[in-house]
């Protein structure tokens, strides 16, 4: 069956939707979720929103701050766009409904994260995603020209002439569709699925990313991967994120002995960006060869269970108490900086092909996004995505040429025998042992071998229709993550080579990209 609306949406977060609220004045929207449409990284975001609303704050501090958590290699055209713009989107959201934490005078009571110099993160208690997730949603029923369509998987963008004209995509019968469209947005979120520890749903697992891959897009900073330093590690249960606003209120991080250790691999300590947090945990771990805990048992004038209802029912799940426990907690898979290369109105290499949200790189998070970034990057580059797609189609904007360089080296041929006893589980495994949190020369090159012969076998993938797209998708975006990874020989943010350990500016101080030559129709 083949639909034909002005405008395709693919994805049902934070992006997706405020890119269809854009694009409703203008013709008929369709939206295609994976899942259910309360199941992507929107509706599980628990910390926050960044903006600069607060007296003693501006965009230029956040800013400021933005461009220090990158680690030298944001794009300050992107950053300031999401700084100046954002304060608006957020008071949009505001007047739309969202039921912010309020201080007793009624203005948003904003908290203070990891690597902020202010308290400038809005949220509604620790379910922030959800409730942003509720009013876009009640804002896109009441818009007569959306229509979400829950359950698609989406295999293919459809591109004829060098242009993308849609999508193909199973329904929950397994019935094959086309939806085509003037323009198509990727707001499909992430990779963190590609690794077997990760803080990401299940839904998370790189389509988006892989797909325009194949469809012909650049894409960039795959190497740059950002490990949540603090998520629940109880043996046995799922991962649960433990939010960065714990210890913007004031937790600690303690070793097996009760120490608090973090000033001795930080100065900011537990405010320091994600990433140093993360190998200061690891590193601690390995000293002690013990567990390393998050403790709130000292903050006694805070109502610890009133303002994390959500992190405390999963601690009293695995019989801990959030307010006296210490809580044991290691690293995870959390966001991926890099994704489509797109320019600041979503535009991608691909014309008719839009991207927003994680799935995209503009550059706005450099090597390490800051703490509460990821919803408002959704927020004000989905509306903007939305804001051009219903105009005269032309050319994305170009990066600084001198900051966004092509890879020029060979790709493995099309061809070959899939890899004996590979799937998900086991890309999954081999991803986080191998392009994890501290990364080895050896595992490096593992990674790229082996991945790179599955990805030139992908159309051989095991399984039928939907299994072997998931497998192509999980194998191009693991191969691409190890290929990047491999080649930028230094450490910068969330990219940490043991090989290279220090911060390379006179050889490294730009962004790679990848782009394939797009199959034959």
């Amino acid at each position: 069956m083949t639909t034909t609306p002005d405008f395709l949406v693919l994805g049902s977060g934070i992006a997706a939707l405020r890119a269809a609220l854009a694009l409703a004045s203008r013709g008929r929207v369709c939206i295609l979720t994976k899942g259910d449409p309360g199941q992507g990284s929107t509706v599980w975001a628990q910390g926050g929103i960044a903006a600069a609303l607060g007296d003693d704050d501006s965009p230029s501090l956040h800013y400021e701050d933005t461009l220090a958590a990158g680690d030298g290699l944001c794009e300050p055209g992107a950053v300031r766009m999401l700084v100046e713009a954002g304060p608006a989107y957020v008071e949009e959201l505001l007047a739309w409904g969202a039921a912010f934490d309020r201080l007793p005078d009624g203005r948003p009571s904003p908290t203070r994260e990891a690597a902020h110099s202010v308290r400038r993160v809005f949220h509604a208690e620790d379910a922030t995603g959800r409730e942003i997730s509720r009013v876009l949603h009640a804002q896109v029923a009441a818009a007569p020209a959306i229509t979400l369509v829950d359950h698609a998987i989406v295999s293919d963008l459809i591109v004829e002439g060098g242009r993308c004209v849609g999508a193909a995509w199973h329904d929950a019968d397994g019935m094959r569709h086309e939806t085509r469209a003037a323009a198509t947005l990727l707001a499909t979120g992430g990779a963190g699925h590609v690794f077997s520890q990760t803080t990401n749903p299940a839904v998370i697992t790189g389509d988006g990313m892989a797909m325009a891959f194949e469809a012909g897009a650049e894409v960039a900073d795959l190497e740059f991967v950002q490990f949540h330093p603090t998520v629940l590690d109880v043996p046995g249960r799922a991962r649960f994120l433990l939010s960065e606003a714990l210890r913007g209120e004031g937790a600690r991080l303690l070793n097996v002995h009760g120490e608090a250790f973090m000033t001795r691999y930080e100065a900011a300590a537990e405010l320091a960006p994600r990433d140093r947090v993360a190998r200061a945990i690891v590193r601690e771990s390995q000293r002690t060869a013990a567990p390393v805990y998050l403790s709130l048992a000292h903050l006694t004038g805070l109502d610890v269970h009133g303002r994390f209802p959500q992190i405390s029912d999963a601690c009293r799940e695995v019989g801990l108490d959030l307010a006296r426990d210490p809580i044991p907690v290691s690293p995870a898979v959390h966001y991926v900086m890099g994704g489509v290369v797109t320019d600041l109105d979503g535009r991608t290499s691909v014309p008719g092909l839009y991207a927003a949200g994680e799935v995209a790189c503009t550059g706005v998070h450099g090597a390490n996004r800051l703490a509460s970034n990821s919803l408002l990057e959704g927020l004000v580059f989905g509306a903007r995505a939305g804001a051009v797609m219903g105009e005269r189609p032309r050319a994305r904007d170009a990066w600084n040429s001198d900051r966004l360089v092509v890879c020029d080296q060979p790709m493995p041929a099309a061809g070959g025998a899939w890899p004996e006893g590979l799937d998900a589980a086991v890309v999954r495994a081999r991803a986080w042992r191998d392009l994890g949190l501290v990364r080895t020369p050896e595992g490096l090159r593992e990674a790229e071998s082996y991945f790179g012969r599955a990805w030139a076998a992908r159309f051989a993938a095991p399984g039928e229709g939907l299994a072997a797209a998931q497998m192509r998708s999980l194998v191009t975006v693991a191969w691409l993550m190890g290929r990047a990874a491999l080649r930028r020989e230094e450490s910068r943010g969330g990219h940490y080579r043991t090989d290279f350990p220090e911060r390379r500016d006179d050889t490294w101080g730009h962004h790679c990209s990848d782009v394939l030559q797009r199959r034959a129709d």
